[in-house]
């Protein structure tokens, strides 16, 4: 009874004003609390470099000792307070599931749902809590109103779950799409915007833009090349999956229509949580992609009618917004990049090649690496097999190379020793192929 009452008392909590870590975890919530009063007096980018405040940053995740994982990029380890906010829904979920599911936990719904767009700076009711980006993504891209002969720039570069979603419409409906490529590292706004511009005609309505490419974590100028999109009379679309609560924007910074992150990479919530941006006057235009009372209704909940759902999980993306909200986007902005640019900037072997730019516009957290006649998968394999470390291979389009993606918990002791892996790969002979 008395979790009953603590968890009605959450759920009516007035959204962004009373934390949710206060409520499940105070003892967590007063640490965390005291540790960031001290670099108050520290900008963002000396805060990045306090390795005690870092350090205990780490000690409140539960990652392994046995590797050392760097493919953060894919999905992102909770902090243990995120862990147990989650096992405690489920856990009353069990209770009497038709009952502390649909009547308790999800009074929730509308404070987190407060909570996400307050960080999101945008309104409310232009957010749709749902599993990941693709499913954010998917449900724009089905939803939309085109026909055959409407033409759709994108990138060969943007992640395959949202290509393919526009190859079946294409497929289904006889839109045409426009692909647009180019060499990466990009360290020029014009030529960014200039080779989505080019693409556009008098048929385009669609531009679907990637704010951070996923292969290489390369930024693009996204407001910029909207601005041109949105002056020749097209939406846009951005797969926001890398950037949100991994750099410091808000939405409306973008100048898009619509939007959709995961929130188990960068933000740190449980796995299998996301959520979809529509701008309010777009909404009523989109179809729901599940079954709605109005699917063509103005009102962003028709997206969320999934059936039964993991409550459990959507509860503690909550705890996991003030983690992040406590640590401070900029701070958090600025340590992934100097974590970045500190294993980057310690190797200059003539083997080794940077496929990520260094420069603060272009990149933050995430680089791709490749090493001369090094296939990427051997790379990969050599780094989990010398050192324990956990990367991915990447080969698509132009790109044959390692994603290193650490996070807030990375230790500067681990990139050092990603470093000496590749030094050591880079003097081995080139591995025969098969």
């Amino acid at each position: 009874m008395n979790t009953r009452r603590s968890f009605l008392k959450k759920a009516a909590a007035a959204a962004g004003t009373l934390s949710f870590i206060e409520i499940t975890n105070p003892i967590f919530a007063a640490e965390l609390q005291n540790k960031i009063d001290k670099l108050k007096h520290l900008t963002p980018d000396e805060a990045a470099k306090d390795e005690d405040f870092w350090s205990w940053v780490r000690e409140s995740f539960t990652v392994s000792s046995t590797i050392i994982n760097l493919n953060n990029g894919g999905v992102s380890p909770q902090p243990k307070v995120v862990q147990d906010a989650h096992i405690q829904n489920y856990q009353m979920s069990n209770w009497g599931p038709s009952h502390f599911m649909w009547h308790i936990l999800d009074q929730g719904r509308e404070p987190l749902r407060a909570k996400i767009a307050l960080l999101a700076g945008c309104s409310p009711e232009e957010i749709a809590i749902n599993r990941n980006s693709t499913e954010g993504l998917n449900t724009i891209i089905f939803g939309l109103n085109l026909k055959a002969g409407d033409e759709v720039v994108l990138s060969k570069y943007d992640y395959p779950n949202m290509m393919n979603a526009w190859k079946q419409r294409e497929k289904r409906d006889g839109i045409k799409l426009v692909w647009v490529d180019f060499d990466l590292p990009i360290e020029n706004d014009k030529i960014a915007v200039a080779t989505y511009t080019k693409a556009i005609t008098s048929k385009t309505k669609i531009v679907h833009i990637t704010h951070m490419i996923n292969w290489s974590g390369q930024l693009m100028p996204v407001k910029a090349i909207a601005e041109n999109a949105h002056a020749r009379g097209c939406e846009v679309i951005v797969d926001g999956a890398h950037t949100f609560c991994h750099i410091e924007y808000k939405i409306n910074d973008l100048d898009c229509d619509y939007y959709a992150t995961s929130l188990h990479k960068w933000a740190c919530a449980p796995f299998g949580s996301g959520m979809m941006y529509i701008k309010k006057d777009k909404i009523k235009n989109v179809w729901a992609l599940l079954s709605a009372p109005e699917p063509d209704g103005a009102d962003i909940r028709k997206f969320e009618n999934l059936g039964t759902r993991n409550m459990a999980a959507e509860m503690a993306i909550a705890n996991a917004l003030d983690f992040h909200n406590t640590i401070g986007s900029a701070r958090k902005e600025a340590r992934l990049r100097y974590l970045k640019n500190y294993w980057c900037g310690k190797i200059t072997h003539p083997k080794f090649k940077l496929n990520t730019s260094l420069q603060t516009m272009w990149s933050c957290a995430i680089a791709n690496f490749s090493i001369d006649g090094w296939d990427a998968g051997d790379i990969a394999s050599k780094l989990m097999e010398k050192k324990k470390i956990h990367t991915v291979a990447i080969k698509w389009e132009k790109l044959n190379g390692v994603r290193v993606t650490p996070h807030v918990y990375t230790s500067l002791a681990d990139l050092d020793k990603l470093v000496e892996g590749i030094k050591e790969i880079c003097e081995m002979p080139v591995p025969l192929k098969k």
